[in-house]
């Protein structure tokens, strides 16, 4: 059964992509500010950072994960709310991980499969009892794993405290869509003459950038109201 309308209806109380802290990660030594689209394999991003993360999750506010395959990217919530995201390596033909809503059976720092030759999976975190399983690995920038969804050393030991047994996983062979997929809003240019009257004030539509500030003040960004005076008919 295809998943793509699940991760949309969990998507879907995830109003704006929030802004990336400087402090995000894309490498264990490097740091940028990437949303989830830009990231290169091997990369990931916390948009919060995972500690607060950890001590503002709660029974009604849940971390869960959203593992999208042909995007080959994870996509972390708490709340509904996208808080990080890194690059994975999910099941290669013949070896397809499986799709749908699964939750966290199991979890083990250190552990090796028990089908394949003993192989490590270090922050394991069992999806199914006959071996799906989120853990650290090796990233090629394709699919390349038994089934299993692999994740950087450094991101998987940071996921691995932040979940709890139980909690929610849905793996998608759909795109995840992003707010900025589909491309920054509109700015908008509003007056508001509700306390001045007159026309003093017009409503107009913008689509560059903010104009130069005049003496009354304003504020940029998609979908924001601005207020700008426009001079009185005949004023000079």
């Amino acid at each position: 059964m295809r998943s793509g309308a699940l991760a949309v209806l969990l998507l879907a109380s995830a109003t704006i992509l929030p802004a990336i802290p400087a402090t995000a990660q894309v490498a264990a030594s490097d740091t940028m500010q990437l949303a989830p689209d830009t990231l290169r394999n091997g990369q990931w991003a916390w948009y919060e950072e995972p500690q607060l993360i950890k001590a503002s999750t709660n029974d009604w506010d849940p971390v869960s994960i959203v593992v999208s395959i042909p995007d080959q990217r994870a996509y972390v919530y708490r709340g509904g709310k996208l808080v990080g995201a890194s690059t994975v390596s999910t099941g290669s033909d013949g070896h397809e991980t499986p799709t749908g809503a699964f939750t966290i059976l199991q979890k083990k720092v250190f552990h090796r499969s028990n089908l394949y030759s003993n192989a490590p999976m270090p922050y394991m975190q069992r999806l199914t009892w006959d071996g799906i399983a989120l853990h650290a690995g090796r990233l090629p920038g394709y699919p390349a794993s038994h089934g299993c969804i692999r994740f950087p050393a450094a991101f998987a030991k940071q996921l691995y405290a932040l979940t709890e047994l139980g909690g929610d996983v849905m793996v998608t062979d759909e795109p995840v869509i992003t707010p900025e997929r589909s491309g920054p809003a509109t700015p908008l240019l509003m007056a508001d003459a509700r306390n001045l009257g007159g026309e003093a004030f017009n409503m107009v539509t913008m689509s560059g950038p903010a104009p130069r500030p005049q003496p009354a003040t304003f504020v940029t960004g998609p979908a924001r109201e601005i207020v700008q005076p426009i001079g009185r008919r005949g004023s000079k």
